[in-house]
């Protein structure tokens, strides 16, 4: 089957495009002690190999006998970000309209059943674009991470070796990462579709669900009324209410979009004055000052979740030391 393309941004780097939270956050992930060690270890002994087993084993693989047209929307989108190796594409028996993209080596994007039976193709063409966005920007090392740790501490992967470790301070910290890191994607489905106002529809109905009749710009002024709201209470509430999500509310997703559009900086990208790979500049001072934010607010986090920084340090020194860390991936159970 012959893949269609329309768009396309030739070396295009995600960082010219890329939400200053997404970029300070990652930084600051790497200045967690022990994560980038921790993660290549995660990969060393296994874990992604069987991660993707797993999230796989009940999934159907698309393809040109198998939902031919949702396959070629991802080589589609693979070509306009001109990503080399386009992530498999699979769908999974979920009711709910989601999307995931993990692997950090072999990138794999799964969508839901709910997602591919309910939303119009030009939705699901958005929500395609932003998992592209993922893989551009290089998320999948830390999404694959995120779901690891996740399945580890709900103890769907059993008898891993990570089950002593103090996981809940690497979780919260990718946690914070993560809402970021969906407000670059958002952009990225915006450039791939050419139509930030699909974005923001297919975020309306993520909210809202497939009913008729919803309106967008009815929407829209909800999600300008939202980020507006002055009451202090209600201001405490929403942080208390949105840090335990992996995603940022969709009434904030949209109202960070649109006032990226408002900038000029969809048009000027859209038009080819994107940042090609290969040029991206230094580091700003106003990322500088982002970026200390965020080893701050990570440094908390993980004294908070895993009992102090000392602690968290010495025991992923100690398994990550361990010779016999192959060994116990025998064992693994899932």
């Amino acid at each position: 089957m012959a893949i269609e393309t329309s768009l396309s941004y030739p070396q295009i780097s995600a960082q010219g495009f890329a939400h200053p939270a997404d970029r300070a956050a990652a930084a600051a992930l790497h200045t967690v002690p022990m994560l980038d060690r921790v993660i290549k270890k995660l990969s060393e002994v296994g874990y992604e190999r069987k991660l993707r087993q797993l999230m796989l084993g009940t999934a159907v693989r698309l393809g040109e006998d198998q939902l031919p047209e949702v396959w070629a929307m991802q080589r589609r989108y693979a070509h306009t970000f001109d990503i080399p190796a386009c992530p498999q594409l699979y769908v999974t028996q979920y009711p709910v309209g989601n999307a995931l993209t993990i692997g950090a080596s072999e990138p794999v994007t799964l969508v839901s059943s709910g997602l591919a039976r309910s939303f119009d193709s030009d939705e699901l063409d958005s929500v395609l674009a932003h998992e592209m966005g993922h893989v551009l920007a290089e998320h999948v090392t830390f999404m694959t991470t995120f779901e690891l740790v996740q399945l580890v501490m709900n103890g769907v992967l059993r008898g891993a070796p990570l089950a002593g470790l103090p996981l809940k301070a690497l979780y919260y910290a990718l946690l914070e990462w993560s809402r970021a890191a969906e407000l670059t994607a958002d952009r990225a489905s915006a450039l791939g579709t050419g139509d930030p106002l699909l974005t923001c529809r297919t975020l309306m109905r993520m909210a809202g669900g497939p009913v008729p009749g919803l309106d967008l710009d009815a929407f829209i002024r909800q999600a300008t009324e939202y980020e507006g709201e002055g009451d202090p209470f209600a201001r405490y509430s929403r942080f208390w209410s949105e840090i335990g999500t992996t995603h940022p509310f969709p009434v904030r997703r949209v109202r960070e979009l649109v006032a990226w559009v408002g900038s000029g900086e969809f048009d000027r990208q859209r038009s080819g004055g994107y940042l090609r790979r290969g040029q991206e500049p230094p580091p700003s001072a106003e990322f500088d000052a982002a970026l200390k934010h965020y080893r701050q607010r990570f440094a908390k986090i993980v004294e908070r979740a895993g009992g102090g920084v000392q602690q968290v340090v010495s025991r992923f020194a100690t398994w990550l030391d361990t010779d016999n860390a192959k060994g116990d991936d025998e064992d693994f159970e899932s």
